[in-house]
């Protein structure tokens, strides 16, 4: 069959839940037998996320394939449980980068550059490369930003000529708008809504459904007065009142028959009975009442949640396998350093350090490592939280205030972090980290061996420096244990500390592979840990209950 295409537009305000509708609506369709992936158009011009501060725009979700990616992505993943690649991610900086550089070879034979035809060509090849490089038959396509956004123009008129390129029958246009609530009314109003479809049909793009997004139930009134004056059916005007529980999307979207009416309008048949027996018990266990675990997420991002969304998320999956719920205290690693939050940090089940650049608050997360280590709290670190538990380690190991990583200390007696080799003669920023999949050999009798149960695994990578070999020796009489090596032996992947209930600091980014209906398993061994101090009983879901890894 010809490939098939959604388009989710936004409208009224940005952060209105496209992503999660897209990816949502994703899993429907998978559920359904067909074969999807999902990309994301970013408006802004930067090339990727990779060099922007997560306070701009949450984390930088990274791929298989190493591409640094919008946070939207792992929505994706996480829902639709699938491995993207780096086509799934589009930003206005690749598509002008791409577009100059084959005028400065010539390649357009003296032509004029314009945006019509030159920029929008090349998304439109962009956008339709990701079914053969995924081998989709359904693509969802997510433009960023709000419709009326300057920015956004070039990617709608994109999406207005492949209509006309794929046909009707093959594209299918969903925009995803907020109805304000007026308090002193009592009343939703949908006029910003019919004011966001106006804007978009006067770029000729006329949408085949309304997903009308509110913190307040939505009667049968203003989902015919939206109908009647968008000029869509009114199977296809979607409310979707605010949840608590994201996961929960899906099941809503299949209530209102979203999947029948896309099926339908493209002329498609489901190829099985969609199946939402693991995902209802998954989400059924937030409605539960459960014991709570406190983690302390010590960050330098905290302001923003979004820029831990992946680690949040992953918590969130490790606790629901559990049967527990997880309160996360969001500790500023700044405030540590002024001596404030110690007793928050001190009191918590469990303690977690996340990635991170920058010398801002390093001192703050050392802290947090020592705090973990002198007082057998459970710990895990990321990325960064991993090196920096090696650095505190180091300095108590040595007597030497000193120890430190070269990238927040260029002259340190003792370098027991410093910039890996093949990173010495980069200058670029952007996109030159070691990034993606990489194996890890683990480590028999350790910690992480009896979390993963393998002898080998796969992992997500973002950094730039890593743990210097010349400490290895001297850091296991300190009671450093290494629990995994890359494949030839040369990089440290996973540390644990001996004689410790769990201090567990991984070199790779674990939080990018949980899944809600398979959560990581250090991250479920780090919760376990947290639980077992807190005295917590847990009821982990058994295996008949936990479906296997999805293949698709």
């Amino acid at each position: 069959m010809p490939t098939k295409y959604i388009f989710y537009t936004g409208g009224v305000v940005s952060s209105v839940g496209k992503g999660v509708t897209a990816a949502a609506t994703g899993r429907l369709l998978k559920e359904r037998g067909f074969q999807v992936a999902v990309q994301k158009l970013d408006p802004y011009i930067n090339v990727d996320p990779g060099t922007m501060s997560p306070y701009q725009h949450g984390e930088v979700y990274v791929l298989d394939d190493g591409a640094e990616t919008d946070l939207d992505l792992g929505h994706y993943e996480r829902f639709i449980d699938v491995h993207l690649s780096r086509v799934c991610n589009m930003t206005t900086g690749q598509i002008y980068a791409e577009v100059i550089g084959k005028e400065r070879r010539g390649d357009y034979l003296g032509g004029t550059i314009q945006v019509i035809p030159h920029i929008t060509n090349e998304i439109k090849k962009r956008i339709t490369a990701v079914a053969k490089a995924t081998g989709a038959e359904i693509v969802l396509v997510e433009v960023g930003g709000t419709v009326g956004d300057i920015e956004s123009l070039p990617f709608l008129e994109s999406l207005r000529q492949l209509r006309g390129d794929l046909g009707r029958e093959n594209t299918l246009y969903i925009h995803v708008t907020w109805l304000p609530y007026i308090g002193a009314t009592g009343e939703l109003k949908t006029k910003p809504t019919q004011h966001s479809v106006a804007e978009l049909r006067s770029i000729g793009i006329n949408p085949d459904m309304v997903v009308a997004r509110s913190d307040y139930p939505v009667d049968k009134s203003i989902i015919d007065k939206i109908a009647l004056f968008c000029d869509v059916d009114k199977r296809a005007v979607v409310p979707m009142v605010t949840s608590q529980n994201l996961y929960t999307v899906p099941l809503l979207l299949e209530e209102k028959g979203v999947a029948e009416y896309i099926l339908e309008k493209m002329g498609l048949q489901a190829r099985r009975k969609p199946d939402w027996t693991e995902w209802k018990r998954l989400t059924a266990q937030v409605e539960k009442t459960r014991p709570t675990v406190r983690i302390a997420l010590v960050g330098k991002y905290v302001e923003l949640h979004d820029a831990y969304m992946s680690v949040r998320e992953a918590l969130k999956h490790a606790a629901l396998h559990l049967g527990v719920d997880v309160q996360i205290d969001w500790i500023h690693s700044a405030d540590l350093e002024k001596g404030k939050s110690l007793d928050i940090v001190s009191a918590a089940d469990g303690i977690l350090v996340p990635g991170g650049f920058g010398s801002r608050g390093i001192e703050g997360k050392i802290q947090a490592a020592g705090i973990a280590r002198t007082g057998k709290i459970p710990y895990f670190g990321l990325c960064l939280g991993m090196q920096l538990m090696v650095v505190e380690l180091t300095r108590f190991a040595l007597n030497d205030e000193s120890a430190n990583s070269t990238e927040f200390d260029r002259t340190t007696t003792h370098p027991v972090i410093d910039l890996m080799p093949d990173q010495h003669e980069i200058t670029d920023m952007g996109g030159t980290m070691r990034l993606g999949l990489y194996t890890c050999k683990l480590v028999p009798g350790t910690l992480t061996q009896a979390a993963y149960q393998q002898e080998q695994v796969e992992e997500r990578h973002r950094h730039r420096f890593e743990f210097n070999n010349a400490y290895r020796e001297k850091l296991a009489e300190a009671g450093l244990r290494i629990a995994g090596l890359s494949p030839d032996g040369r990089l440290v992947e996973i540390v644990e500390l001996a004689d410790h209930p769990f201090m567990v600091g991984t070199q790779f980014h674990p939080e990018f592979l949980s899944r809600p209906n398979r959560p990581h398993p250090l991250f479920k061994a780090f919760l376990q840990a947290a639980c077992d101090r807190a005295k917590i009983e847990t009821h982990p879901l058994t295996a008949n209950q936990v479906p296997v890894k999805d293949k698709n």
